[in-house]
């Protein structure tokens, strides 16, 4: 298997393939675009981005694997068996990335809503080093790992809890993000929060479906602001959610506000149907943070750890629910 600093030196060029405009590529993420009608290029492209950025930059990926003391042989390798989920596109990159960095196999479940783009890009690792065919595998069942790595809803997860009951594991299931505002946000601001809750439709576990505002809160800028995004309207499938849920608004007579594109409702979960953003008025911060369930929460933007439109700009430290995916690789055999 290759060592720390060849694979470092792989994600590299991952960074550079995707970031360029390869013939290849280009009509990979336009497939992917048609297999998924949620999956529009805007979004594969922030997706993309977002990972070139986040993930892929050579000095961060040093600085982390040092961190963790990689060792530039990985002896013992196991396989990890990995459940992908496929509401954004590339969901699954960050375990797919800890996996390869660490020097162990994998094989990978994909999901049908998203089994275009990583496939195209572990083809195009191989391509470049022939190696890395050996550690990682695409499969319909996963069936022989010695460990799993599963992201599903709710109810797939105590589906996942019991297959992989007998094996080091980590379940992942349905998390929400929340933002917390002050009422002082400008414009500027307003319109980064737009991106929590819109980037993707919605449909990310890091999007925001849910702000916090303090009493007497004025609604207009934050409705004015988000028309940064009107244009989701047009998309069909964000239309007719639109339209349904406007429609259970009027008919049961609730109170709501929209400015075309998103209906804002007074709401205590913190889950929000597509094209609904729902809110509650606070009085004080601490009551927000002992109202919150953490088992249903993936961040809270507007706080001290995630600025407003950094929810869907991941680190490579910011493991989903709050999981050491490194930490937990390390420890299948006690050392990489």
């Amino acid at each position: 298997m290759l060592n720390l600093q060849q694979r470092i030196n792989i994600l590299a060029l991952l960074q550079k393939y995707i970031t360029g405009d390869d013939p290849f590529w280009l009509s990979t993420k336009a497939r992917a675009a048609e297999n998924n009608p949620w999956f529009i290029p805007e979004f594969i492209d922030n997706a993309v981005q977002s990972i070139a950025t986040g993930f892929l930059e050579a000095p961060a990926l040093n600085r982390w694997t040092t961190s963790y003391n990689v060792p530039e042989q990985t002896t013992n390798p196991v396989n990890v068996g990995i459940t992908m989920a496929g509401n954004i596109p590339l969901a699954g990159f960050h375990d797919f990335l800890c996996c390869f960095i660490s020097g162990h196999k994998q094989t990978i479940k994909l999901s049908s809503k998203d089994n275009v783009l990583l496939k195209h890009l572990a083809e195009k690792m191989i391509s470049w080093n022939g190696e890395i065919s050996e550690h990682i595998i695409f499969a319909d069942m996963l069936k022989g790992c010695d460990a799993y790595i599963a992201t599903g809803s709710n109810n797939t997860a105590r589906y996942f809890e019991y297959y992989f009951r007998k094996y080091p594991h980590i379940i992942r299931k349905n998390r929400t993000s929340v933002a917390i505002l002050e009422g002082n946000e400008n414009t500027d601001d307003l319109e980064k929060l737009a991106d929590d809750v819109y980037l993707y439709f919605g449909l990310g576990c890091r999007n925001v479906t849910k702000i916090f505002v303090p009493a007497g809160y004025d609604f207009l800028p934050l409705l004015e602001a988000f028309n940064k995004y009107d244009r989701l309207i047009e998309n069909h499938k964000f239309k007719h959610n639109y339209d349904f849920n406007l429609t259970v608004q009027i008919m049961n007579q609730k109170f709501y506000m929209t400015n075309g594109s998103v209906i804002l409702s007074e709401n205590t979960s913190v889950f929000s149907p597509i094209s609904m953003l729902h809110y509650e008025f606070y009085t004080s911060r601490e009551d927000i943070y002992k109202g919150l369930n953490p088992e249903e929460i993936q961040c809270i933007t507007g706080s001290d750890k995630v600025a407003l439109g950094a929810a869907q700009c991941p680190g490579l430290t910011d493991y989903a629910d709050g999981i050491d995916t490194m930490l937990f690789l390390q420890q299948l055999t006690g050392k990489y």
